[in-house]
């Protein structure tokens, strides 16, 4: 931390993680009404608030953006794709994915780190897109082995029907995170730290 740069007050950083945690589930939520029900599993936008909430944010903040997510959903808020909620939709075929979600946030940001006031500490756009590939990657191990199971399908049915379909798409939302996750987490700086 530089001498232009210095902390603020414990009680008003603790109001700002809070403001962009809950920023982030509601971004989140607001991503799984942007669905096209494509099959089993829908294609949404709430995937890429759910990297972001990582690469953003770090781990511990943004997990807990995810965790806020799910736990509305499991409230049964209309909150997942198509507007549904419930504990009843774990057990669906997208089941899988939203324990992904969780794994997703916490990957990305442990390997972009929570956002830091000293430039220095940055994460270089190379740890980003390693960071956001990463995510991507560990969001679909539950998700394919959950929608296996409760699909009843070989794995190559899974991968065609759980996997190929997405690619393009998350690939998509993926470019874009990586653009703009730079630019939040100088923003995410903006709100915890003290600029003089």
């Amino acid at each position: 931390m530089n001498n232009n740069e210095k902390p603020k007050p414990a009680s008003s950083r603790w109001l700002m993680k809070i403001t962009l945690t809950v920023f982030f589930a509601a971004l989140t939520m607001a991503g799984a009404f942007i669905a096209f029900p494509i099959g089993p599993i829908p294609l949404t936008m709430q995937n890429l608030f759910i990297l972001l909430s990582g690469l953003v944010l770090g781990p511990a903040m943004g997990s807990a953006a995810v965790g806020i997510y799910l736990l509305a959903g499991i409230l049964n808020f209309p909150v997942f794709a198509l507007g549904g909620g419930g504990l009843a939709r774990f057990a669906g075929p997208a089941g899988g994915y939203f324990v992904g979600y969780l794994l997703a946030a916490f990957t990305a940001g442990l390997i972009a780190g929570k956002p830091k006031a000293e430039a220095s500490a940055e994460p270089s756009l190379t740890r980003i897109i390693i960071a956001e590939i990463a995510g991507l990657v560990v969001s679909y191990v539950p998700g394919l082995i959950w929608y296996k199971i409760r699909m009843n399908i070989n794995w190559a049915k899974t991968f065609q029907t759980g996997f190929v379909p997405f690619i393009i798409g998350d690939t998509l939302k993926g470019i874009v995170a990586v653009l703009i996750a730079p630019k939040l987490r100088r923003i995410a700086v903006d709100f915890l730290y003290d600029r003089k």
